[in-house]
């Protein structure tokens, strides 16, 4: 049985070896005469435990005009464009922008910051691709109840609020209710318990805001379904839904919608998302344009991270609803 010390000896030699001397998984293999599949989870908890730190340049001549035209167009502070390839498998995408979006928190991210978490596969990207950091002042915060029908467990808020706070020795607070409640008057009395007050008090003082977007052109609308459930699903295919944000929905215009979930919702607020000194929306995929739209012209984020793809989508789209 490998002790401590050999067992980080072996992880950095491993490290060496394909990181420095560029050597490949099979041929790490076969010197050590370790399995591939080995190999292969050692290389994820070099990156883990910090051993080996990545960095990427996403600021390449070829994103940097793109970069700008978003932020001019849709009046951002910032806009990060991840290339990837249009053919590449949806989780491979979000994995490229989850590591975008955690290399810039690593730099963003001050002493005593409030970070606030949505749900989703978006999100839990980010929170995996976090390196390990001592931050033991920075606090997560969910900011949307938990899933009223099914959804994976690595996708719910409170997961993800407590990974990232794992990864880098901070904060997490959890939210100990439903997204949707039953009915209205459970909503009232969640709201009212000074449990829930210590929630909603750092919604009003968030420093980072980071969320995905819905958006109701998906097809299958999978996650919607488990979160939702079929029944609002139905009542979306009015089509006056182009997106939401911590399910609160809105139209292309950015205009809020109320719903027949307004009053059992547990949720920030857009105008809370907007006042977040940093509102971060993590989003791709040509569906999900409407829904990107819809937050931009709503104002309700002044970063976004997405795909080439995607943006070059939304300039084009953008400059056709702007043509008489």
């Amino acid at each position: 049985m490998m002790n401590l010390q050999e067992d980080r000896k072996l992880l950095i030699k491993v490290a060496q070896m394909y990181y420095e001397q560029d050597m490949t998984q099979s041929e790490i293999s076969k010197v050590l005469g370790i399995y591939r599949t080995t190999i292969s989870r050692m290389l994820k908890r070099v990156r883990e435990e910090g051993i080996v730190s990545i960095t990427i340049n996403y600021g390449t001549a070829d994103q940097l005009p793109l970069e700008q035209k978003l932020c001019e167009c849709f009046g951002l502070q910032e806009a990060i464009v991840v290339m990837t390839d249009p053919a590449q498998p949806s989780h491979l995408k979000r994995k490229a922008i989850g590591r975008a979006c955690s290399d810039w928190l690593q730099h963003k991210v001050q002493s005593k910051d409030v970070i606030g978490f949505s749900w989703g596969s978006s999100l839990a990207s980010v929170v995996d691709e976090f390196s390990t950091d001592n931050r033991p002042f920075v606090t997560f915060i969910p900011m949307v109840g938990g899933p009223s029908g099914k959804l994976e467990s690595r996708y719910h808020v409170n997961t993800i609020c407590y990974q990232a706070a794992v990864k880098w020795n901070a904060r997490s607070l959890m939210i100990d209710a439903p997204a949707i409640t039953e009915q209205r008057e459970t909503r009232e009395q969640l709201i009212n318990s000074p449990y829930f007050k210590t929630i909603s008090d750092y919604w009003g003082k968030l420093d980072i805001a980071l969320f995905g977007i819905g958006s109701a052109k998906l097809q299958g609308r999978e996650k919607w379904r488990g979160f939702y459930g079929d029944a609002f699903i139905t009542e979306l295919e009015d089509g006056r839904a182009a997106g939401d944000i911590c399910s609160r929905f809105f139209d292309e215009s950015g205009t809020s919608i109320k719903t027949s979930l307004e009053d059992r919702t547990l949720t920030i607020s857009l105008e809370q998302i907007k006042k977040a000194k940093l509102s971060v929306g993590i989003a791709e995929s040509l569906e999900k344009v409407p829904g990107i739209l819809g937050a931009l012209n709503g104002g309700y984020m002044n970063v976004l991270i997405t795909t080439e793809e995607t943006a070059l989508k939304l300039l084009e789209q953008a400059t056709e609803n702007k043509s008489p």
